[in-house]
């Protein structure tokens, strides 16, 4: 039980991230288990739902070959389904021994983030950290 609530945390603490990028957007464009996070009407990230029967996960688009290989290797993780797997997009479980850390998790949301945003929303993302330190 403790893993499922830590899973949730840090579900929430994730979708609290992606939704404090420049212009990013809620949807749920199949339904309210279905839960992703956009940028200019494009996914940067699927989050499913934290109130489903299973543990939560989310889905990353990481071109970067490193970060794609670090998250192919975390704990339970697999190529996104619908083909979206040979486009990058990552799959991983939230609730597995040793899943990736919220900061880490983060990190690829936001590689995700830059993949599809608009080089304003970019540029604007950058300014944001280079104003925070």
């Amino acid at each position: 039980m403790k893993a499922a609530a830590a899973a949730v945390r840090t579900w929430e603490a994730v979708r609290e991230f992606a939704l404090g990028l420049p212009e990013a957007v809620e949807d749920q464009p199949w339904g309210p288990e279905d839960l992703v996070v956009k940028v200019n009407k494009k996914i940067f990230v699927f989050l499913g739902s934290a109130d489903g029967p299973q543990l939560p996960g989310l889905s990353v688009k990481l071109k970067d070959e490193v970060l794609h290989g670090h998250a192919m290797a975390a704990p339970g993780a697999e190529p996104t389904g619908y083909g979206l797997g040979r486009s990058g997009w990552v799959s991983v479980p939230l609730g597995e021994l040793g899943a990736p850390s919220r900061q880490v998790l983060c990190e690829w949301v936001e590689e995700s983030y830059r993949t599809v945003a608009l080089k304003r929303h970019v540029r604007e993302l950058d300014a944001r950290i280079a104003a925070n330190g």
